[in-house]
This record gives C-alpha cells, sequence and structure tokens, in this order.
C-alpha cells in the first residue's frame, strides 16, 4: 500500500476522490521539482489542531536537493508549521516571510493549496483544500538562475496557480502508464497561445536538430515546424495537432526514418483563459529500436512454437498410422502411447504460439491435454470422464511441459491400469496452490494398487523423472481408503518464481 493511500485509512479525512486526485497530482511531482528546481513535498491534514505528515516527496533532477533523507511519513517542522496551517484554511498561495535559517539551509519555502474538481463530469472545484504543497528552493540558485531557470520557474509558478484553482492536473489527461514520458530534463518549449514557441531549452532545440529541423525553435509555429518535418512513410497519430498546438494533455510521437521523438504537452490556463502550453520533448529513437527488436524477438518465438507445433503433430500422425498398421500388439500400445505423448508436448507449443508471453494459463493446457485420454479409453473399453478441481494458474513455459507429460502419463496409467472395461470410470484432478507449493493429486475410482507396490513401466519411470528432476518436486502413490489409487505430486513454487525472475 503506497503512503498516500495508508495515511489517508489510518486518519480518514480523505475521501476516496480526494486519494485518486492526490495521485494524480503526484505522478507529475517530479516535473513540478525540476521545473521549479526545488523540492516539493505534499502534506496531507492528520486530524490533529495544525497537524499535517508528508506523503510524497520528489527531489529536482537539475539542483542540489535540501533534504538529504526522504521526509515521506515525518510531522510538519515547526519552521512551515504556520505557513502550512493557513495554506491549507484559507486557501492562498503563501511564501515564507523569511528564510528558515539553520531548517533548510537558507531557503525559500513556498506553500500551495491543492484543490481538486469534484467527479466528472462535473467541472464545480472544492472550495475547501485537501492538501498542502510546499516548494524548497535554495536561495543562492534562485538569485544565479539564467533565462533557462528563470522561464522554468514561471512555468512552475503557473502550474502551482493552477494546482490552487483545482485546474491540474487536468481531468481529461490520460492515466496510463508514464514509462518513457518526456521529463523536463530532456527537452522543453514553452508556447504562447498561438502556438508559437517563446522559448527553448537547448536540449529541445538539438532533438529537433536530430529530426531535421535547420533553425531556432523560437519565434516559429511548433505546428508548422512538425507539419514539415513529418516523414510521408510513417503514419500521423490524429493526436498530433492537439499536443503541438498545446490544446490537449495529451502525448504523441513524431517519426522519421532515423528518429522518433515524444513529445507531452501540459496546457497552461486561467480559469477558462487559454494561456500557452509546455510540451516536453524527448528523443525515444533508441527506446523504440528496443520495443521493435522485442516486438520482432516475441514475433520470432511465437512463430518457433508454431513450426514446433506442426512438427509434433506431423510426427504424432505418423505414430498414429504406424500403430494402426503393426501386427504387434505390444508394438501397437508402445506406438499409441508415443503419439500421446508427443501430441501433450504439442498442446504446450500451441498454446505458447497464440500469446506474446513466455508464461503460460496451466488450466487451459491441462484440459486440452485432457481430451487426448477419451480415445486412450474407448481402445480399453471404459467409459471415463475426467474432472478437474481447483486452480493450477500461470506457469513458465518450461515448467508447463514437463508437468502436462506428467499428468498426462499419470491420467493415462489410471486408464489403463485401473479402470480398463469400467462403465464409471472417473479421474479426478484437484490442484492447490499457495505461495510455497503447487499440490496436484490425482485420483481414480479403479482397482488400485496392491499394497506396497508402485508401477514400474516406462509411464511411471517417465512421471518421477519429469516431477523429480525437471521440476525439483516430489510424488507420492497411494491407495484410497474405499477404491482406486491417489497420486500426490508437490512442485516447489520458490523455485518455479527464482527461474521466472
Amino acid at each position: 500500500m503506497t503512503s498516500l493511500s495508508a495515511i489517508a485509512e489510518r486518519y480518514g479525512r480523505l475521501s476516496d476522490q480526494d486519494v485518486q486526485w492526490l495521485h494524480r497530482l503526484t505522478a507529475d511531482f517530479q516535473v513540478l521539482a525540476d521545473l521549479a528546481i526545488g523540492d516539493i513535498v505534499l502534506w496531507v491534514p492528520t486530524g490533529d489542531p495544525d497537524g499535517f505528515i508528508a506523503v510524497h516527496h520528489a527531489r529536482p533532477a537539475g539542483a542540489a536537493t535540501l533534504f538529504y533523507r526522504d521526509i515521506v511519513g515525518q510531522p510538519v517542522r515547526n519552521a512551515w508549521r504556520e505557513q502550512v496551517g493557513r495554506v491549507h484554511s484559507e486557501g492562498v498561495l503563501l511564501d515564507a516571510a523569511s528564510p528558515a535559517w539553520g531548517v533548510d539551509a537558507d531557503a525559500q519555502v513556498r506553500a500551495i493549496p491543492v484543490r481538486r474538481r469534484e467527479a466528472e463530469p462535473s467541472t464545480n472545484v472544492v472550495a475547501a483544500p485537501i492538501a498542502v504543497i510546499t516548494r524548497h528552493a535554495n536561495h543562492a540558485d534562485i538569485r544565479s538562475a539564467g533565462r533557462q531557470e528563470r522561464t522554468f520557474k514561471e512555468c512552475a509558478d503557473e502550474l502551482f496557480r493552477m494546482i490552487a484553482d483545482g485546474d491540474f492536473p487536468d481531468q481529461s489527461a490520460p492515466t496510463g502508464p508514464r514509462r518513457g514520458a518526456p521529463r523536463v530534463s530532456d527537452g522543453l518549449i514553452r508556447l504562447d497561445q498561438a502556438g508559437t514557441a517563446t522559448f527553448a531549452s537547448p536540449n529541445a532545440l538539438s532533438a529537433f536538430t536530430r529530426l531535421g529541423f535547420r533553425g531556432e525553435l523560437e519565434g516559429q509555429s511548433l505546428a508548422e515546424i512538425t507539419t514539415e518535418l513529418i516523414d510521408d512513410s510513417h503514419e500521423v497519430d490524429e493526436t498530433l495537432p492537439l499536443v503541438v498546438t498545446g490544446r490537449a494533455p495529451w502525448r504523441t510521437d513524431i517519426e522519421t526514418r532515423l528518429v522518433t521523438l515524444s513529445l507531452r504537452a501540459i496546457p497552461l490556463r486561467r480559469g477558462a483563459e487559454r494561456l500557452g502550453a509546455i510540451v516536453l520533448v524527448r528523443d525515444v529513437t533508441d527506446q523504440r529500436l528496443q520495443e521493435q527488436t522485442l516486438i520482432t524477438k516475441d514475433a520470432t518465438i511465437r512463430e518457433i512454437h508454431h513450426r514446433v507445433k506442426n512438427n509434433l503433430q506431423t510426427v504424432a500422425a505418423l505414430l498414429r498410422i504406424q500403430s494402426r498398421r503393426t501386427q504387434s500388439d505390444e508394438a501397437r500400445t508402445a506406438l499409441q502411447n508415443a503419439e500421446r505423448r508427443v501430441s501433450s508436448i504439442a498442446v504446450v507449443h500451441d498454446t505458447l504460439s497464440e500469446g506474446l508471453s513466455q508464461s503460460v494459463d496451466f488450466d487451459e493446457v491441462f484440459d486440452r491435454s485432457m481430451k487426448l485420454t477419451s480415445e486412450l479409453a474407448s481402445i480399453h473399453g471404459a467409459q471415463v470422464r475426467t474432472e478437474r478441481r481447483g486452480s493450477f494458474g500461470v506457469l513458465p513455459s518450461g515448467y508447463a511441459t514437463p508437468l502436462a507429460l506428467a499428468l498426462t502419463e499419470l491420467v493415462t496409467n489410471a486408464v489403463e491400469h485401473g479402470l480398463a472395461g469400467r462403465d464409471d470410470g472417473l479421474v479426478r484432478i484437484t490442484a492447490a496452490r499457495d505461495d510455497q507449493w503447487l499440490t496436484v493429486q490425482v485420483c481414480d475410482n479403479g482397482a488400485g494398487l496392491p499394497p506396497g507396490r508402485v508401477g514400474s513401466g516406462l509411464g511411471t519411470q517417465i512421471v518421477k523423472t519429469l516431477v523429480t528432476g525437471e521440476l525439483s518436486g516430489s510424488i507420492d502413490w497411494g491407495s484410497r481408503p474405499v477404491e482406486g489409487t491417489e497420486v500426490t505430486v508437490r512442485v516447489p513454487l520458490s523455485y518455479i518464481q527464482h527461474d521466472r525472475g
């Protein structure tokens, strides 16, 4: 559980809507910290008089932090208590009257109220602040700031004001994963109301230069520039015009033959008035190439599984043809068993060929494998039904194949040796799973094992080898109290999880 959610549950001062809003806000805390060139801390009330506790902290990427240790979970310090309390009760932005000497090493502290909008689709703002943000910036850094730092600070001030007005985060912004999202340090462009660039950081200009742009971004329409740079051979995202004009809080990509840029727009507004936008720019060429390589590898692996499945099915068909032509009953039985084993392995590869993951839903694999027993039962003159209880869950492919083959062998042994000639045969497979073990019981209502004896045929040897050798598990044969046989297989999940990691 996150600190924000845990504290909200503990103190009970925040509603579910408050917590959701703060989660969306803290997702952009790194952007705020980088723009403000200072530490950003989120405080929520605890219910005690003037009591607040820190639930989130972001350090600036381009400046030294003022907090050596994370202060999440700590109560508000005395130096800021009055300032934070006034902002929470009065709902106004408030700068500290003087630096908190000896506390933050000559730091300037600004406190911002956090308001949220009512649940969508309402646009009304909840009157009372739900939390407070403090920005802690070094005085020396502010005094020596250049044009880029001043622009970053201006953007931060606009976002802080929007937070106080309940306009940020934007309710229309996507809430998906932010992996690979542009950061302030990657490149920043400031747009005015018309979509003209009024500022472009050196990294942003370098990114567009790699895209093929020659010139200065400032004073140019970002929409016109991107229109000229777009490669006709690549599909254009329909959201691109809204992003490059700063009208929507979305992300999009600009692609050419050699370079891919990721853009994220953060619209700036004051009430209903548009002030412009911040556009973050990141060169994600290498990342996109890696993703494309992974997609290609996944497709290759799926194709390999598909071809292996086809080859195994061909082998199974050849074994079936050979078994029908042989005159020896012993040879026919051996060929039929070999066909069934090959078909069981083919089921696993067929399942793996249908998805990108190298893990497999073993319940599906096992249910498909059990269909192979119907033909076997008819050969031995039996009417047998199989019944699965519980769930195996998801297993890595490396464990799915030996487990499927082992369980198929156990069901086959039950049909061949315990249920032959019966018209009411039942094989029940029960799967139970916890954090440590996967336990599978295979029970039948057949003749049962003679006391003190365990089968010594090829099928039994295969099961032992697969369970103890391939799966590092254990297997136990025994007779049931009333009738039939019960076999218990235990596989250590800790070993499986270590292999997956």
